[in-house]
């Protein structure tokens, strides 16, 4: 069973992930802002990685700049995410979000002691096309392309440090202890994002707030079992091929239970549709390289 857990907790998360992101788009679409949910997200991952503690690990406290540092890479990867969604469009961040696969590939050949073999590049471009495909829209004309492509691309730099300096730094620290500490560190830096609430958080609308709690339950619980995968087991260029299938889980939620949510991403025009299969069909080869990488 444990040779199976590298490639079931990514496949788990990514599939968690969906459920997640449609409770806060709904939460969203209610009222509550991009940065409302970035601020009770990182203190409801942070919680639900303090499960971790019974673990174990030792603490170093002369090392603690470490999980300082990777928590700024990952509270810059969602700025510069947000920044995308707020200057661009989905359909033009979300493809190039998907850089994230190559660039860990990229940062575990330059940080890291092991290479990435030439079937996990492979599956790395083949899901980032597929990404790509899965994110097609219609004709219709994008604003703010360059700068939406430039926050996005650094977005993605951003996580792929994040994921390959938890690879890197957790062995050393003991899973109960490096990932806690650094989100409880993610928790406090998102201080910074209350001068960017359009509202004060209490005023968040009652109806919202199940939404909202419940996105970012998932989203959290989604966190802990991939960045927990990442630590124990390392491998974080397969983790990340394996995880992007949440684009393809994305498509099929919104198709099959999107109503659930009042999600009106059901309606598509057939050449989407047709992107979307190709793009399924490319994730799918990408996942069948890493499972015949790992024989």
């Amino acid at each position: 069973m444990n040779d199976a857990l590298p490639i079931v907790l990514p496949l788990l998360a990514a599939m968690i992930y969906v459920v997640g992101a449609l409770l806060a788009k709904r939460s969203a679409e209610l009222g509550v802002g991009i940065w409302r949910t970035a601020f009770v997200s990182n203190f409801v991952s942070a919680t639900l990685f303090a499960l971790l503690l019974p673990f174990g690990g030792t603490l170093h406290a002369d090392l603690l700049w470490q999980p300082a540092l990777v928590a700024v890479f990952y509270l810059l990867g969602q700025l510069l995410n947000f920044l995308a969604l707020q200057h661009g469009d989905v359909s033009v961040a979300t493809p190039v979000m998907g850089l994230k696969i190559i660039l860990v590939a990229v940062f575990t050949t330059v940080l890291l002691t092991s290479g990435v073999s030439q079937k996990l590049w492979i599956a790395a471009g083949l899901s980032s096309l597929a990404i790509m495909l899965l994110n097609r829209t219609d004709s219709t004309p994008h604003h703010h392309v360059g700068r939406t492509i430039l926050y996005a691309g650094s977005s993605a730099a951003m996580f792929a440090l994040f994921d390959v300096l938890v690879q890197k730094w957790s062995p050393a620290w003991g899973l109960g202890r490096f990932l806690p500490v650094m989100l409880g560190f993610t928790a406090l830096f998102s201080v910074a994002f209350v001068p960017f609430f359009h509202a004060p958080l209490h005023t968040v609308p009652s109806a919202a707030w199940r939404w909202l709690l419940g996105g970012c339950g998932f989203i959290g619980l989604q966190s802990v079992i991939f960045v927990s995968g990442i630590a124990h087991f390392g491998n974080a260029a397969t983790a990340n091929v394996i995880y992007s299938s949440r684009g393809l889980w994305s498509v099929v939620a919104v198709w099959a239970i999107g109503h659930w949510f009042s999600n009106r991403e059901q309606h598509l025009p057939p050449s989407v549709l047709r992107w979307r299969l190709a793009g399924a069909a490319l994730m799918m080869a990408a996942i069948a390289l890493v499972l015949g990488a790992r024989k």
